[in-house]
């Protein structure tokens, strides 16, 4: 575990002259920009941080609880990675491991309207939600860190 924290680290701050850029408010098309920005790309790392995030993902799936929290703990502290690596294509059982590995990310409500984009984009597919949001909310944490419920209790609300 502790190569591939020296990865992420290594990728983070690659990551994070891009996070940390300032938005120009004053830019009209400041939004669609931010929407559209592929801070890998921009920095030169997608495959590596893609590869990266498959294994983070791998541990946090199949480990226990103590690689589960190492997992989220890593997450939390390579806040430019976390913010911008992602698997394009993904299913929605990664998607939802991927959530639940960030644990609230910086903002919890970005985290819930992020589930209920999912969810719909799932269920518009035909698939049935429920069992795998309670799947991946068993893999959760139970802290609820700002108030609106753990990162298990949104996936279970989610999951009806």
């Amino acid at each position: 575990m502790l190569e591939l924290e020296e990865t992420v680290a290594r990728l983070d701050r690659c990551l994070e002259p891009i996070a940390k850029r300032p938005v120009d408010l004053s830019d009209p098309g400041w939004q669609e920009k931010l929407r559209t920005a592929e801070p890998l790309d921009e920095a030169g790392i997608r495959a590596e941080a893609e590869e990266a995030l498959r294994a983070l993902l791998d541990r946090y799936e199949h480990g226990d609880d103590e690689t589960r929290t190492a997992v989220r703990a890593m997450f939390d502290r390579y806040s430019s990675f976390c913010w911008a690596a992602h698997l394009p294509g993904a299913d929605f059982r990664t998607r939802l491991l991927h959530l639940s590995a960030r644990d609230h990310g910086r903002d919890t409500r970005d985290e819930i309207l992020a589930v209920n984009d999912i969810c719909t984009e799932a269920r518009a597919a035909g698939v049935d939600v429920g069992p795998l949001l309670r799947e991946v909310a068993e893999l959760s944490s139970t802290v609820d860190k700002y108030g609106m419920g753990s990162m298990r209790d949104i996936l279970l609300r989610s999951a009806g």
